[in-house]
């Protein structure tokens, strides 16, 4: 089974080093990585192209113009050739297993679609800071599950056969492209959670999800949502009408918020713990 490790690249050639290193350091060696710069204005594509060397495992390829992410990481999953599909930015790093615990449940259960685990948030440097505890497991073949709050994460692995079978990748969702990608691919089958910390996520200024992107994520968000609402045709949620349209982010959001109540909470572990007891 090969595993495709995806890299988005746009100015972060910098950093890619350590990336390339953990790549590189993988228990599971059936693996190659795909790179697409997205017209990088500084030298990263001549950097990361000397780092690689000559090593075939490595294919580079370049936007002709400046894409933006959603394009590119669906450019990405077309370039492919792995049953496995994995993104990791560039200047973020895998820890040696982080392959291999998410293609042992690949092979060991036909039903799941998607894996994740657990992030550590890491300095400028690369260092360690602390374990994130938003990752958990969720309940799997919910229509009223959305991911918000947010518990799929990094490092989030997918069958490529799988994605294939859906709309795909929703390009215009732009910098909510990811969880665009993480509710079709729930909608397949099963998700399960690794309870491993996996991806080492490196905070800097020139982070794409840690500027001033944030409101406008939000809001994207709030369309992916919505956009999963009227593909499992739901007409309302606790009772509450589900907009024919798409009006604004709270509209969206505040038909969710009964999922942030104790009562929910509790009957959703319960739920969750029922499902890995019998599958």
């Amino acid at each position: 089974m090969t595993f495709s490790i995806l890299i988005a690249n746009y100015n972060n050639g910098r950093f890619f080093k350590q990336c390339y290193d953990s790549i590189i350091a993988q228990n599971y060696d059936h693996w190659e990585v795909v790179i697409l710069d997205d017209a990088s204005t500084d030298s990263s594509l001549e950097i990361i192209k000397e780092i690689i060397g000559e090593d075939s495992r490595f294919k580079i390829y370049q936007n002709e113009v400046n894409s933006g992410v959603g394009i590119t990481k669906s450019k990405l999953i077309e370039l492919a050739t792995g049953e496995i599909c994995g993104f990791v930015d560039p200047d973020d790093a895998i820890t040696p297993n982080a392959i291999q615990s998410s293609i042992d449940i690949f092979q060991k259960d036909k039903e799941v679609v998607l894996t994740y685990s657990k992030f550590v948030k890491c300095d400028e440097h690369l260092n360690p800071v602390e374990v994130s505890t938003v990752a958990m497991q969720v309940l799997n073949n919910s229509p009223y599950f959305f991911n918000c709050p947010v518990h799929i994460v990094h490092f989030v692995c997918f069958r490529k056969n799988i994605y294939e079978q859906t709309s795909k990748m929703d390009t215009s969702m732009r910098i909510a492209e990811d969880q665009d990608l993480y509710l079709k691919m729930y909608e397949k089958g099963k998700v399960q959670f690794i309870d491993e910390p996996n991806y080492l996520y490196r905070i800097h200024s020139g982070g794409i999800s840690q500027n001033d992107n944030r409101p406008k994520s939000r809001e994207y968000f709030a369309k992916v949502i919505f956009n999963a609402m009227k593909r499992r045709n739901l007409k309302t949620i606790n009772g509450k009408p589900v907009p024919e349209s798409y009006q604004n982010p709270k509209e969206i959001y505040d038909l969710l918020e009964y999922q942030n109540s104790i009562t929910f909470r509790i009957k959703k572990k319960i739920l969750i713990s029922f499902q890995k007891l019998f599958g």
